[in-house]
């Protein structure tokens, strides 16, 4: 084998080697991306059904206020 023939190989061989860790690499890291936005999603979710207890907690008590006191509008 000539020595251009030589050269020729390992480039072709280092050139793949390159683009295959490359190629690896995106992958775990839009891997890591997707995973990240789950949680992220995840965690709004908690944090909406959180919301929406303390909103129902609140509207709970307001309705019991309304029984046991006498309330007027302030407006006008």
């Amino acid at each position: 084998m000539s020595t251009a023939s030589k050269v020729t190989l390992a480039s072709t061989i280092a050139g793949t080697i390159g683009i295959v860790y490359f190629v690896h690499w995106a992958q775990t890291a839009e891997k890591a991306a997707m995973h990240a936005g789950v949680i992220r999603d995840m965690e709004q979710q908690r944090i909406k059904k959180e919301r929406q207890a303390d909103f129902e907690m609140q509207r709970q008590l307001e309705e019991e206020y309304k029984k046991t006191q006498q309330v007027h509008d302030s407006t006008g």
